[in-house]
């Protein structure tokens, strides 16, 4: 599931509207990423210019000027989908650059750009692209993401975990909904995928009539966890039907998943919900702005 996660990051930078979901985004969501598509950046390189953070969004309007991209965690199994994703939208890059761990630099990646050698990841080299997408976890994110994207010269930076999701000031963005919400902005939050694919659906309805309560049922896939969430239940699949196991060995999940739904994501809160359900409810109050005491159930299995 967070590979749709993924997808949806992309479309904070790509100035997207697409209307496969039925409705066209509101012209003021618009125009946040197309207003300077035909201005003078299409002729000037970007990379020569400062970047106050008044002008950082700028970087997410300019789809006709090539780009210094970053992907921090390009190697993982969301950090692939990126890469797959810039360059099934044509996004303009002028330059990909991919950093990684001590295990993975120096590591060759191939990608439609070309051949990308894998860089040990330092915050000075990060900067120095004008657009950096975080596939990692919020421990990371926590450490990094600011200092990336402090200060004039700093990167403008897509964080694709749970870190900055319900922080004051930080915004929690799905573009076709409250694209707007980036002006200014050199740190944004993705959301949880279960929350950006079921607000697609609902936002249109809540503009037309008003939502009173929320009710939702999601079913998410292994890859929620991962490569090493994938791996177990290739595996385990492999050795019940082999005959090998009676019932798979789990490590990544609570309980074994081949055969079976665990009705059990992340933590429990007092509430009796799990954070995984809970983010949905956070999540959709700030992304469309609702009442903190706006009534969300999500269950997740």
């Amino acid at each position: 599931m967070k590979l749709l996660a993924a997808t949806a990051a992309l479309f904070t930078i790509a100035g997207s509207a697409s209307t496969a979901y039925g409705f066209t985004p509101a012209a003021s969501s618009l125009s946040t990423f197309t207003s300077s598509r035909n201005t003078a950046f299409a002729t000037k390189s970007y990379s020569s210019m400062p970047r106050s953070s008044s002008q950082a969004s700028s970087i997410l309007q300019m789809a006709a000027a090539p780009l210094n991209v970053g992907i921090v965690g390009a190697t993982g199994a969301v950090g692939k989908e990126i890469v797959g994703c810039l360059e099934k939208r044509d996004f303009p890059v002028g330059n990909l650059r991919i950093f990684g761990s001590e295990r993975s630099a120096g590591k060759e990646v191939t990608t439609q750009f070309g051949a990308v050698t894998v860089e040990l990841f330092s915050e000075s080299a990060a900067r120095e692209c004008d657009v950096v997408f975080l596939a990692v976890d919020g421990d990371f994110s926590l450490a990094h993401a600011e200092n990336i994207c402090e200060g004039d010269d700093g990167a403008v930076v897509i964080d694709n975990s749970s870190a900055f999701r319900y922080k004051e000031g930080i915004p929690l963005v799905v573009p076709e909904i409250n694209a707007e919400v980036t002006k200014g902005k050199k740190l944004i939050a993705n959301p949880n995928c279960t929350t950006a694919i079921g607000l697609m659906a609902v936002w249109p309805l809540h503009k037309l009539f008003g939502l009173k309560k929320m009710v939702m049922s999601t079913y998410q896939a292994a890859s929620g966890a991962g490569q090493p969430g994938m791996d177990e239940l290739v595996d385990g699949t492999k050795s019940v039907l082999n005959g090998e196991r009676d019932v798979a060995e789990n490590k990544i999940f609570a309980h074994p998943l081949p055969f079976n739904v665990i009705p059990h994501i992340d933590k429990f809160q007092e509430n009796g919900y799990t954070k995984e359900e809970m983010k949905v409810t956070w999540e959709t109050r700030k992304i469309c702005g609702l009442e903190d005491d706006f009534p969300v159930s999500c269950t997740a299995v």
